[in-house]
């Protein structure tokens, strides 16, 4: 499990980077044109920076992960922040490149997941 989430935070965190400048410099340029541009930017920089704070945060599991033997705290917390970064910055974006307010619904969902991985890290670390 460490290694896949090691592996996790190297690719979430590259995707966030990547799709962060595109954001910031194609995006812009295509988006233009639309009546909701800014809205759909803002949508689209959020996703990027709750993507990039928990790729980092996968990368945090993973090393606690050397220092105890495994916990099913970890696992969980590992698993909740990918889903939180599934559902919650991929419907973002989607909602940005499609205008789809309705994926708005599942946003929410990645957030709990978000909210889940941190609070079962907070678990771990009381049984530490």
């Amino acid at each position: 499990m460490q290694r896949f989430l090691l592996l996790a935070c190297t690719i979430n965190g590259f995707l966030a980077v990547l799709l962060g400048a595109f954001g910031a410099h194609g995006l812009q340029t295509r988006l233009a044109s639309l009546p909701d541009a800014a809205r759909r930017l803002g949508w689209w920089q959020t996703a990027s920076n709750y993507h990039l704070a928990h790729a980092l945060a996968l990368g945090l599991i993973a090393c606690w992960w050397t220092t105890q033997a495994p916990s099913p705290w970890l696992r969980v917390a590992g698993i909740a922040m990918l889903a939180g970064i599934t559902l919650f910055s991929g419907s973002l974006y989607l909602m940005t490149l499609t205008g789809l307010t309705t994926l708005g619904a599942i946003t929410p969902l990645g957030g709990l997941g978000f909210l889940v991985g941190w609070a079962a890290l907070a678990v771990a670390a009381f049984r530490t």
